[in-house]
């Protein structure tokens, strides 16, 4: 699925008129689709139904919406912020069906608009779209506050006396008999391109959007007034020109579930691959315990864990399922020499994915064991014996290349403290750098990070020549090529301590069965994202602990089964 900007979206329409399905037909499409996903989610016979009615396309989309529903039986009404032109058919089929209708130049206090919307058991924004640029003003802008200061109204009272505010949420989540907004491709007042919300917009339960979602609508603040975003298509074919030229993607469970590697029922633990785990540190015991369950409950046949012999009791209690390397260490940090040790251990059984990071710690020895594990990798790459010349640790025989790698937490940290550590590392690296980490490896600030997520994640990936996995809020995954995909998971319940070591397990559980770095970097990080909306379902979206996500890792690689 793509996500596309404003002007991408404008292509895709033109090339989709002139492949035969007119402007009229997406219309109707539209509608029909925004009417479609209300009646599937609630009951709407008898309910009282107000579709707030823009001047353009947007509005005809919500004039199309609100006589399907009618047609189901809802109570429909509209409220125009201006006269239709004469010519529009959608509203000239509105008034033959006798709906009630309300112009906002006729209703100069707007006491009908507020009257209607305060009673309302759902409310459908179609007044404004995604070419909104500016801020809202004028006669939009009072219809806008008026119909935010009903809502309220009519959410107080149904809630009963209290008054208790309610924030938006999903349709599914709402309380009993508090009114569904719906907004019609976006809710007005969003920027589909820069995320940036009017404040008098309208937050939506459900956000029913066409042909693709918007690159605005998984940009905050924008994003979290979108409740529950459905995409619903308008007739515009996927192998359009304008479609095909669109690089950033949307990850889906069925773009996932087509990865999956098959489980033959003969299968052997070894069938699932092996995975490496260099991690750990006497103050940071359980990361490497996290991230051996993540890849284990991503699927994984077999799990090692290297980590510093001082912690390997307290995390064989923790992960029994594991095996050990124990690496040399100083006061529980890892040092120069366990390189050698790692090194021979990848040589002794043909892992098929190394992850590094978890919970290393930034000790100035632990720095020295990553680059003399990188030393020893450019060995192998050039045919040499031992190590490069000067580098700590030297060997004796022929240093093993790494398998496919993922780098992760202290191993970001200990590279971003290195000169020119992006010249070391083997191409296709799965690199997953929270924002924090994002910034010191690029030198800059974390706002300059957050503030423009996607741009930052593709040209750190073009730079480096790596996957970068720029974990948070719709996580972004970018490749070298250019190419893009958001993880479609805002959750904070993944905001918790140890919730990206779960993650770095599972990307590398994924590497281990045999998917391509892209592929593993964009799997595991979808996981992650359903494991997490599963446990704040079961648990909540406070209290949730990175111990509790593995479980709910394998629950959600179940259902990618089915």
């Amino acid at each position: 699925m793509k996500v596309v900007t404003v002007a991408q979206m404008r292509a895709i329409e033109r090339e989709t008129d002139a492949a035969g399905v007119s402007y009229a037909q997406m219309m109707e499409n539209a509608g029909r689709g925004v009417a479609r996903a209300i009646l599937d989610r609630v009951e709407v016979e008898g309910r009282s139904v107000v579709v707030l009615v823009g001047p353009g396309n947007n509005g005809g989309d919500g004039l199309v919406a609100g006589r399907y529903l009618a047609q189901a039986g809802a109570r429909v009404s509209f409220c125009l912020s201006r006269p239709r032109p004469a010519d529009d058919t959608n509203y000239a089929q509105v008034r033959e069906m006798a709906l009630p209708v309300t112009v906002a130049p006729n209703d100069r206090a707007g006491k009908r608009l507020q009257d209607a919307v305060s009673e309302a058991d759902i409310v459908v924004d179609a007044l404004l779209g995604t070419g909104v640029e500016r801020p809202v003003k004028g006669p939009l802008k009072k219809m806008l506050l008026r119909c935010g200061q009903a809502l309220k109204d009519n959410r107080d009272r149904r809630l009963g006396a209290s008054g208790s505010a309610v924030s938006p949420t999903t349709p599914s989540h709402r309380p009993a008999g508090i009114p569904l907004v719906v907004a019609v491709d976006c809710p007005s007042g969003l920027n589909c391109d820069t995320g940036a919300l009017d404040p008098a917009a309208l937050p939506a339960d459900l956000t029913v959007t066409f042909a693709a979602p918007k690159v605005g609508q998984f940009r905050f603040p924008g994003a979290a007034a979108i409740g529950e975003l459905l995409v619903v298509d308008i007739g515009s074919d996927e192998s359009l020109p304008a479609v095909q030229s669109v690089e950033l993607e949307l990850a889906t469970a069925d773009q996932v579930r087509r990865w999956l590697p098959r489980r033959p029922p003969d299968a052997h633990k070894g069938t699932f691959g092996r995975v490496m785990i260099a991690a750990g540190s006497v103050n940071y015991t359980g990361a490497a315990a996290l991230a051996g369950a993540g890849a284990y409950r991503a699927g994984a046949g077999l799990v090692t864990l290297a980590v510093p012999s001082s912690i390997h009791a307290p995390l064989a209690a923790q992960l029994a399922e594991a095996t050990y390397v124990l690496l040399p260490h100083d006061m529980g940090a890892m040092n120069e020499d366990a390189a050698k040790v790692l090194l021979e251990a990848l040589g002794d059984l043909a892992y098929d994915a190394l992850l590094i990071g978890p919970g290393l710690g930034r000790d100035e020895k632990t720095g020295l064991f990553l680059k003399s594990l990188l030393a020893g990798r450019e060995a192998a790459a050039r045919k040499r014996i031992g190590f490069i010349q000067g580098a700590p640790g030297a060997g004796e025989r022929d240093a093993p290349d790494l398998p496919p790698l993922v780098v992760d937490a202290d191993g970001l940290n200990l590279l971003a403290e290195t000169d020119g550590w992006a010249d070391h590392l083997p191409p296709n690296c799965v690199l997953t750098p929270h924002p924090g980490e994002m910034a010191r490896l690029l030198k800059c600030e974390r706002e300059e990070v957050t503030s423009e997520r996607l741009g930052v994640a593709q040209r750190a990936a073009a730079s480096w020549g790596q996957i970068v996995v720029l974990k948070g809020a719709f996580t972004v995954v970018a490749a070298p090529n250019g190419r893009s995909t958001l993880i479609p998971f805002a959750n904070p319940a993944l905001a918790t301590a140890g919730s990206g070591d779960v993650q770095a397990g599972a990307i590398a559980g994924m590497l281990a069965q045999g998917l391509e770095p892209y592929q593993a970097a964009v799997a595991g990080a979808f996981l992650h994202g359903a494991a997490g909306q599963k446990a704040a379902q079961e648990i909540g979206r406070a209290g949730v602990a990175a111990g509790d996500l593995p479980i709910f890792l394998a629950a959600a690689l179940a259902e990618m089964e089915t």
